[in-house]
């Protein structure tokens, strides 16, 4: 049954990894980019995983590590650990310059220019450099992904469907400079496919070296961790890219409808 969790957990993370090939893809299909719906789907995305860290991963975390160290330990580590997630993640960010940084998205029809064309080395360097940078941030949202569905396959569906939505603009950052510069549709997607397999590298990594002292103690500072990487992510990159795609309100709908729906599938499986 273990070994069953395991595999589940991984193609889960695989999944939301992947993720990046299909937004490369959608950056060759559609000329334009559906700001709106891109505004309301990362939205939704940030909903979806504000609402499951506060509401079941954050107390579950607790309810783990006091059942071990006691109230009074137990909350202590289980913030300490919450914010440590947060530091982590944003340390990550900072040691991204924003012009490589996948998280500051550009339109493609704000890249799509001529005078790009001309530039060649810069922007091929630019899209390896975003494809590295999406391949470190993926790192912990991969062990992230998976230490969630390896104790609840119910939440890891919703964060690996919210990550995966989350990594789709960053496929098409990685694949449109890299497009322009080569001129192959085959490459950019070679590029974004590959730095989204960050993602399930980092939970087997991640997985290899705690397995063999992995107890409730472990999964609790985990888990609390993994609550503060997904805050920070929704309030540091998409709820800001989501408002800058659209108009105002659609994030906070799509924030809203992301937080109903987690909600409700949550009552549903009780």
């Amino acid at each position: 049954m273990e070994s069953q969790n395991v595999l589940i957990a991984f193609g889960l993370t695989l999944f939301a990894g992947l993720a990046t090939g299909f937004g490369s893809a959608l950056a060759f299909l559609a000329k334009r980019t559906n700001t709106k719906m891109l505004s309301a789907a990362l939205g939704f995305s940030a909903g979806v995983m504000i609402y499951v860290s506060f509401v079941e991963i954050f107390p579950k975390a607790k309810e783990a590590l006091v059942a071990e160290l006691g109230e009074v330990g137990g909350c202590w580590v289980t913030v300490l650990a919450f914010f440590a997630g947060i530091v982590l993640i944003a340390i990550i960010d900072k040691l991204v310059p924003s012009f490589e940084n996948p998280h500051e998205i550009h339109r493609t029809e704000e890249m799509d220019m001529p005078e790009l064309a001309e530039k060649f080395n810069k922007l091929y360097r630019m899209g390896l450099f975003t494809a590295l940078a999406i391949a470190i941030h993926n790192f912990p949202e991969g062990l992230a992904t998976f230490v969630s569905a390896l104790r609840d396959t119910r939440l890891g569906v919703a964060i690996a469907l919210a990550i995966a939505i989350h990594n789709i603009p960053e496929g098409v950052a990685v694949s449109i400079p890299i497009y322009y510069a080569t001129g192959s549709r085959n490459k950019a997607f070679a590029y974004s496919f590959l730095s989204g397999l960050a993602e399930p590298v980092g939970a087997m990594v991640g997985y290899a070296i705690l397995s063999s002292f992995f107890n409730d103690i472990v999964f609790g500072v985990l888990f609390a961790a993994v609550a503060g990487i997904m805050v920070f992510i929704s309030l540091d990159e998409l709820l800001p890219t989501a408002r800058e795609y659209g108009q105002p309100h659609l994030s906070a709908y799509g924030l809203v409808a992301g937080m109903l729906v987690m909600a409700l599938s949550l009552l549903l499986f009780l």
